[in-house]
């Protein structure tokens, strides 16, 4: 399950329990929209109450970032995950966004302010 919250050009997502694909794609539509209308945005992704996710979201996601490479400006992860610290190093390779690691959502958005 997903919780999405969004206003100007940021969009935050929670990714609460299992991250599933219907959830990915409620992401990506809400992204696109926002690019569409509003240009680059930030995006800020907390990953600290995921339980688990599925390779086909983990495909979609690498689809997602190769088609919109220069549709963000910055990407803060919130986590207390080293692999999901390390994935995040890794979509740098994808997108030409500004991408922080953060232990805590306060620190994140005053990156992004």
């Amino acid at each position: 399950m997903i919780a999405i919250d969004h206003a100007d050009h940021l969009v935050q997502v929670a990714i609460l329990g299992e991250f599933t694909l219907a959830d990915f794609k409620e992401f990506e539509e809400l992204v696109r929209y926002k690019i569409r209308f509003s240009g680059p945005v930030d995006l800020l992704i907390d990953f600290r109450e995921m339980l688990a996710t599925t390779v086909d979201v983990a495909w979609q996601e690498v689809k997602f970032s190769r088609a919109h490479t220069t549709d963000f400006n910055r990407i803060a992860v919130v986590t207390n995950s080293q692999w999901i610290s390390w994935s995040a190093w890794l979509s740098q390779l994808f997108v030409q966004a500004e991408v922080q690691v953060f232990e805590d959502t306060a620190s994140a958005l005053a990156w992004l302010a």
